[in-house]
């Protein structure tokens, strides 16, 4: 149902820590201008946890009206089932295409709970779901006997699949076929998950450098391994800027130098500084400087 590259777009927020809709609305569409296949918002990039719902519909209308017709999902976060049931109604009454759904960021679910909230989220939204697996940010392992407890219902289409283990994606093709629709959402494991068959990519740092990300995406699907590695090799030192504590503020960061945006986040989080701003932006030059001629498709 869901392939090819889907950025976790960041939130923008005004200078008085409103969302910046006019913001937001340009550097989607420079998402979508670039060949991405679709949008999810108010993940973990977009600060879902720090927006109200009100904040998080309004943020998916604004995606919906740049994306083109390509699909945008919209992040279920809540740290509780009940306020979780009740933002994919509203999601659903609003337009999104689909939900991704993370476990409580909160509260560490046991099998049991996990099979039994994601259901209750499927059934509230009534709309196709991307499983968030994460057990390294949520301490929450969704694994083989909990998807194929889930396998199912029709509404599970889609796993992004964060483990952060190569040999989990395997698994999954092994156990499932092509039951769901396998995304890597770890950046700097997005060529080896597709080596092994992933058939999307819930990407980071896409938001600035769309057009890479694309490249590599569509090359390894024409089978120009090669072609799509160089790029990769060219990229690792910014996609490793995912795997962190401070990714939010590493990749708007990055958004600044390379898209010309603005990097204010919604505390506790606070834009980097001091020698960590300064190696983050270094990296980032040194990849703008450096960066290879892309072929055509």
């Amino acid at each position: 149902m869901w392939t090819g590259v889907f950025p976790a777009v960041t939130t923008k927020f005004t200078k008085d820590d409103g969302l910046d809709h006019h913001e937001m609305e340009r550097c989607f569409g420079l998402q979508i201008d670039a060949g991405c296949d679709g949008l999810i918002v108010a993940g973990s990039l977009g600060e879902g946890p720090m927006l109200s719902q009100d904040e998080k519909l309004d943020v998916l209308a604004t995606a919906r009206k740049a994306a083109g017709g390509r699909p945008v999902l919209l992040t279920v976060n809540e740290a509780g089932t009940r306020e979780a049931c009740a933002m994919a109604k509203k999601a659903a009454a609003a337009g999104a295409d689909g939900l991704m759904v993370v476990p409580s960021p909160i509260y560490h679910t046991d099998p049991d709970e996990t099979v039994a909230t994601l259901s209750a989220v499927a059934a509230a939204g009534d709309l196709p779901v991307m499983i968030y697996s994460n057990r390294i940010a949520y301490r929450v392992d969704v694994t083989i006997p909990v998807m194929e407890r889930l396998a199912g219902d029709s509404r599970f289409v889609a796993i992004k699949e964060s483990s952060d283990d190569i040999r989990r994606s395997i698994d999954i093709i092994n156990a499932f076929g092509d039951r769901f629709d396998l995304f890597t959402g770890v950046d700097n494991l997005a060529f080896e998950a597709l080596s092994v068959g992933a058939v999307g990519w819930v990407a980071g740092l896409v938001t600035a450098f769309p057009h890479e990300t694309v490249a590599i995406y569509r090359l390894m699907k024409a089978g120009r391994r090669d072609e799509a590695l160089a790029i990769y090799r060219w990229f690792r030192p910014l996609l490793d800027l995912d795997v962190s504590t401070y990714l939010v503020q590493n990749i708007k960061l990055a958004e600044v130098l390379e898209i010309g945006t603005n990097d204010r986040v919604r505390m506790p989080r606070q834009p980097l500084s001091g020698e960590r701003r300064a190696a983050v932006e270094q990296i980032v030059r040194a990849a703008i400087a450096s960066r290879p001629q892309l072929p055509g498709f």
